[in-house]
């Protein structure tokens, strides 16, 4: 895999509390990374600010604010998505069949009405920070968790959805109940040499990439690195097999 097929799977996590830093984040990174997340803790303190900061260095951005709320609200949250440029967003899969397929019409109705490219839109699954645990004893849903994802997933596809957000660990499972075309991105993606911090179910990007998914996430083994170019420059040696 070349060095431009990497970057466009690569997903950067902008989980930071300071909107210069962020921007800071997107100036060094643009060359090594494809598209740019813009989460709750982010978006919440800076709103449009750094994602109009990412769309002037001509760069994608990732509107990763899980929708999960009526179909209707859900609908018109997805219309203002896409019109303020998101390349792609997702909404919380365990909304419903309906939440989804709402989702989905409003983001078409923006991308028509403002002449935009349809953004990607993806379904969470299961959270990463979820242990098997956690989902049969507190939640009280007793599926394998493995099981649980994928009939999340395909509810996403029924729904109309391009593909979801799911751990490295189901990203197998998922393209065989899914097809090898639905998208699946992995975040939870922690470099071999990294520590995992409060992810449960992780990988490593080779790994991910490995197992065919199409984005991975990437964050504090980045973000919080003293040297930043180094970092990035060794977990593209480690999907290259060269670490």
């Amino acid at each position: 895999m070349n060095k431009e097929e990497i970057k466009k799977k690569l997903v950067l996590a902008l989980d930071v509390e300071d909107i210069n830093e962020a921007k800071n984040l997107v100036d060094i990174m643009s060359p090594y990374i494809g598209t740019f997340k813009v989460g709750l803790q982010l978006f919440c303190g800076y709103g449009l600010e750094i994602i109009n900061y990412i769309k002037e260095k001509n760069s994608n951005f990732f509107l990763d604010v899980k929708l999960h709320d009526i179909p209707n609200t859900v609908q018109k949250a997805a219309f203002n998505v896409v019109k303020n440029g998101a390349v792609f967003f997702n909404v919380h899969s365990t909304g419903s069949i309906e939440m989804m397929r709402a989702a989905k019409k409003g983001a078409l109705e923006a991308s028509e009405k403002y002449n935009l490219k349809k953004p990607l839109i993806l379904a969470v699954t299961i959270l990463t920070s979820i242990s098997e645990e956690v989902l049969n004893n507190e939640l009280e849903n007793k599926l394998k968790l493995k099981d649980f994802v994928i009939k999340l997933a395909k509810n996403a596809k029924l729904a109309g959805l391009d593909g979801v957000v799911a751990s490295g660990k189901e990203i197998r499972v998922i393209k065989e109940a899914c097809g090898e075309e639905f998208i699946v991105l992995a975040p939870g993606i922690r470099p071999k040499w990294s520590v995992k911090d409060d992810q449960k179910r992780i990988v490593t990007p080779y790994e991910a990439i490995k197992d065919g998914a199409d984005f991975i996430v990437l964050g504090r083994a980045i973000t919080k690195a003293e040297d930043k170019i180094d970092a990035i420059e060794k977990i593209y040696k480690e999907i290259q097999g060269e670490i």
